[in-house]
């Protein structure tokens, strides 16, 4: 196959926005479209390498298979090595079991698979996984495996054929894709079937370029470089991908792989030195960045700046030239490594780091080296409610008022409703109230902004759920008391993981008020109705997930402080200072008040951990809040 310098360029144009996306520059918001480009890229140059084998009879599984492994895996093993250390030394005992069970997905191909089962690709947690990218490689490895024996099967059809079978399979996988983001947006992202019709456009444009060459257009490849760019400029973690929306991207690509002649502007532009020796480590600088960004953003107590995230950045390009010369270049030398050294060393790239990741799981992250004894036993204190798999809604087990859960026996007399803060409260509510023989009906949604008779853009299932559930409570005559609680300050400005006093902008003034007003008609339509309401504010939030600040510290009294109060005073003032547009009849318990003491706010008191993760409480710390609530029911 004729060397191609724009494909080096194109792989320039695809990696350097993919990594200054995932450092977060607001610029490059649509970066995640690189991996898009790499896709393209990748039909384009196996299918060529297949037809040319193919028509000259030459074709061998085998040494398919033995290039790609000299390809992908020894950088590949090389990276996930390095991690283990970082790994060890950074990570808590349940990050280091999703990195262990990453380590087993990797090197089975099919990480695209475990990341789809545990978070959405744009979720703050998902930042602090070190293998994450890795599930783009997956789905390259499953089409490496599949397509050679697709066109092995059909080529006896004739190649025009073959083509048009290829074309519908990649117009079937498009419309699979514009059905799964409205219906399993998270499996539309990670999954191979509805991102098969990328690499399927790069096939069906190898099988152009070898019918009819290269054409010379430069409006047709200008057009294809720019709708790219717009591409990463324009869309965002909220632009529903892949769908239709990604048309632009991969037909950009395709535009550039048949019009980008040599002697066109947009060839020359991507055939500059700098752009394809960027283009030549692509690889390499895309497997090194995410290790670096997610190490970081676990070892720092608040979010990286910029400047550090644009250093790391350049560190992973100079880390990609070391392993593009030192790895990935020596590997492709038939001359240093023979076909029987790479059959042989390919078991050991995958052998090795599957069985780490066995052990790993095994022993829950390695819970007993990482942590001592006084800090396992915080740990064990800082559990969630048992009834959270099977009574919280979300738009993923959408159920209302009639399906909810409810504790335990007696007459139904109190619900209890919000959003994912609510479930450990109702759970822990309900523990207190069974003396008193009054069942209590339990109602959560996730992610879900409070709102009763207006619809929040963006949050059209949350917004029905709470106008039916508000509804049915007011109209059910035996509840008496109506407890609240909501993690407001989300609500109000985005962001899950915001450090004071750089708040995020997510969220306008205009948004903040309205969203705002919502949450009082919601508390006012229960008052108005004669419902004894007791209105929980958000508990403090912690900087990070209590496992961190159990590991960071040696635990010794059982106290174990979360945040300054100070801070915490701050980061809730728009709510503070709004508390008098809440009808006085209706009664607020503060955790705050619980939780903190003059100077600063707990995680943990003794022995006994206040929270689960970062902001949910507990069992434990929701009991304290519990006891309150009773306290002002007595009231």
């Amino acid at each position: 196959m004729k060397y191609r310098a724009e494909i080096d360029g194109l792989r320039a144009l695809a990696v350097v926005p993919v990594i200054l996306f995932h450092a977060g520059f607001d610029l490059f918001s649509g970066g995640f479209v690189g991996v898009d480009v790499f896709f393209v890229i990748s039909g384009y140059l196996i299918t060529t390498l297949l037809i040319s084998d193919i028509e000259k009879n030459k074709f061998s599984l085998i040494n398919f298979y033995e290039r790609r492994a000299r390809r992908i895996l020894p950088a590949l093993f090389f990276v996930m090595l390095a991690c283990v250390p970082f790994a060890w030394f950074l990570m808590v005992p349940s990050q280091m079991e999703d990195f262990s069970q990453s380590l087993i997905a990797v090197s089975l191909f099919a990480s695209n698979f475990l990341f789809w089962s545990e978070s959405d690709y744009f979720a703050p947690a998902a930042e602090e996984k070190p293998l994450l990218h890795t599930w783009s490689l997956a789905v390259e490895e499953q089409y490496y495996f599949l397509f050679p024996i697709f066109l092995l099967l059909t080529w006896r059809y004739g190649k025009n054929r073959v083509f048009w079978l290829i074309a519908f399979l990649s117009l079937a996988s498009l419309a699979l894709s514009e059905w799964s983001w409205r219906n399993s947006p998270v499996a539309n992202f990670y999954l191979a079937p509805t991102r098969v019709w990328e690499l399927l456009a790069g096939s069906m444009s190898a099988f152009i370029v070898q019918k009819a060459g290269i054409n010379k257009n430069n409006t047709l490849s200008l057009i294809g470089l720019f709708a790219i760019l717009l591409t990463i400029f324009l869309y965002d973690k909220n632009t529903p991908f892949p769908s239709l929306y990604a048309l632009p991207t991969v037909v950009g690509v395709v535009l550039i792989i048949l019009f980008a002649d040599k002697h066109t502007a947009v060839a020359k532009l991507l055939s500059t030195r700098v752009i394809v020796g960027i283009g030549l480590i692509s690889y390499s600088a895309y497997l090194w960045h995410q290790p670096l960004f997610a190490f970081a953003r676990i070892h720092a107590q608040e979010s990286p700046s910029p400047t550090y995230m644009l250093i790391l950045s350049a560190v992973s390009m100079g880390l990609a030239v070391l392993s593009w010369k030192f790895i990935e270049t020596p590997f492709r030398d038939r001359a240093l490594v023979s076909k029987k050294m790479v059959l042989y060393i390919t078991p050991v790239f995958l052998f090795f780091p599957l069985s780490l990741g066995l052990v790993g799981h095994a022993n829950n992250g390695f819970e007993g080296s990482l942590l001592n004894a006084n800090q396992r036993g915080l740990l064990d204190t800082a559990i969630n409610s048992p009834k959270r798999d099977d009574c919280h809604a979300s738009k993923r087990d959408y159920f209302g008022y009639d399906d909810a859960c409810e504790y335990f026996e007696g007459e139904l007399k109190v619900a209890v409703f919000g959003d994912s803060h609510t479930v450990e409260l109702a759970y822990a509510l309900a523990k207190e109230l069974a003396p008193t023989q009054q069942r209590l009906k339990h109602l959560s949604f996730s992610n879900c902004i409070p709102s009763y008779g207006i619809l929040i853009e963006g949050y059209d299932d949350c917004s029905n759920w709470t106008n039916d559930v508000i509804s049915r409570v007011i109209n059910e005559g035996s509840i008496e008391t109506v407890v609240v609680s909501y993690r407001i300050n989300e609500a109000l400005f985005g962001g899950h993981e915001a450090t004071f006093p750089t708040l995020p902008s997510n969220r306008s003034k205009q948004e903040r008020e309205k969203i705002w007003r919502a949450y009082v008609d919601v508390l006012n339509a229960l008052d108005e109705n004669g419902k004894n309401v007791i209105l929980v504010m958000q508990a403090p939030e912690l900087k990070e997930p209590i496992e961190r600040l159990i590991k960071r510290d040696q635990v010794s009294n059982g106290d174990l402080s979360g945040i300054s109060k100070e801070w915490w005073l701050n980061r809730n003032q728009f709510v503070r200072t709004r508390i008098s547009d809440i009808p006085k009849s209706i009664a607020i318990v503060d955790p705050t008040q619980l939780f903190c003491d003059e100077t600063q706010c707990f995680a943990a008191k003794n022995g006994v951990a206040y929270y689960f993760d970062d902001d949910h409480m507990s069992i434990a710390g929701a009991t304290v809040v519990a006891k309150r609530v009773v306290e002002k029911m007595g009231d």
